[in-house]
C-alpha cells in the first residue's frame, strides 16, 4: 500500500513524465541526425562512384562551372579585399604593442593564405551556392521533376548532383586564389594609406612567406569545403518531401546554409589537426 500523500505521488509522476519526454525527444533527434548523416554519406559515395563513369556530361559541368565560379568572382574579390583590410588594421594595432608592426606583411600573408582565404571563400559560396543548389533541387523535388527523370531512366544523382559536386570541388580552390591575392592587396592598401608604411617592404615580407606548400594546403582545404557545400546542398534538396511545398523549400534552403557553415568550421578544425599536427606540414 502506498502511504505517500496524493500530491507527492502526482509530483513524482510528473517528474518521471518530464524525464521520459526529454529522453524521447533527445533520442529521437539523435537518431534522426545519425540517419541523416548516413543518408548524406551514401549520397556522397554514390556521387563519387558516378563522377567519372560515362557519359561524362561535360556540357552540364561547364554550365555549373560558369554558375558557381564565374558568377561568384565579384563577390569573392570584394570579400577578400575587405578581409585583408580588416586583418591589416587589427594586426597593426596588435603588433604595435610589441613593436613588431614592421612584420605586418608577413602577418597578413600567412593569415590569408593558411586560413582566411579558403574560409571566407567557403562562407561566401555556402550562402550563395549552397542555398541556391538546395532551392533549385528542392523545387524540382516538390514539382516531381526528379521523379520524372527516374521514369525516363535517368539517374538523378548522375544528372543533377555530379556536375554540381565537381564544379564546387574545382572552382572553390580557384576562387580561393583570387581571395588570397585580393586579401594581400587589401592589407597592402591599409598599410600604405592608413599607417604610412613602406609598401615595398610590406610586399617583400608577404612574398617571402608565400610558400608553395602553404598554398597547396589552402587549395586542398578549399576543395574539401567545396565538396562539403555541394553535398549538403544536394542532400537537403533531395530530402524535401513533395508534400512540404514552398515552405519546405524555404526551411531546407536556410538549413542548408547553416549546416554548410557549421560543417566548414568543423572540417577546418579536423584538417588543421591532420595537416599541421599529425603530418607536420608547415
Amino acid at each position: 500500500m502506498n502511504n505517500q500523500p496524493p500530491i507527492r505521488r502526482q509530483t513524482l509522476y510528473n517528474s518521471r513524465n518530464l524525464v521520459v519526454r526529454f529522453v524521447d525527444t533527445v533520442g529521437g533527434r539523435a537518431l534522426n541526425w545519425i540517419s541523416g548523416l548516413g543518408s548524406a554519406a551514401m549520397l556522397v559515395w554514390e556521387t563519387w562512384s558516378l563522377a567519372f563513369r560515362r557519359p561524362l556530361q561535360l556540357k552540364l559541368l561547364v554550365h555549373q562551372l560558369l554558375l558557381i565560379g564565374v558568377n561568384s568572382v565579384s563577390v569573392v574579390l570584394v570579400a577578400g579585399l575587405f578581409t585583408g583590410m580588416v586583418l591589416a588594421t587589427q594586426g597593426y594595432h596588435q603588433l604595435k604593442q610589441i613593436s613588431a608592426e614592421g612584420t605586418l606583411g608577413r602577418f597578413v600573408s600567412v593569415s590569408v593564405v593558411k586560413e582566411l582565404g579558403p574560409m571566407v571563400t567557403a562562407f561566401v559560396l555556402a550562402g550563395r551556392i549552397g542555398a541556391s543548389i538546395t532551392a533549385e533541387l528542392g523545387t524540382m523535388k516538390v514539382t516531381e521533376q526528379i521523379e520524372a527523370l527516374e521514369v525516363m531512366a535517368t539517374n538523378p544523382v548522375k544528372y543533377l548532383v555530379v556536375p554540381r559536386f565537381l564544379a564546387c570541388a574545382i572552382m572553390l580552390p580557384i576562387l580561393t586564389l583570387f581571395a588570397i591575392v585580393f586579401g594581400i592587396v587589401g592589407g597592402y592598401l591599409v598599410a600604405i594609406v592608413l599607417f604610412d608604411m613602406n609598401g615595398f617592404f610590406f610586399l617583400k615580407l608577404a612574398q617571402a612567406n608565400l610558400f608553395i606548400s602553404r598554398i597547396i594546403i589552402s587549395l586542398v582545404k578549399a576543395s574539401a569545403f567545396g565538396m562539403a557545400i555541394a553535398s549538403i546542398g544536394c542532400y537537403k534538396g533531395f530530402t524535401i518531401s513533395s508534400a512540404d511545398g514552398a515552405e519546405g523549400v524555404g526551411k531546407s534552403t536556410t538549413g542548408s546554409a547553416v549546416t554548410s557553415l557549421i560543417t566548414i568550421l568543423a572540417l577546418d578544425a579536423v584538417l588543421n589537426h591532420l595537416l599541421y599536427t599529425i603530418w607536420g606540414l608547415e
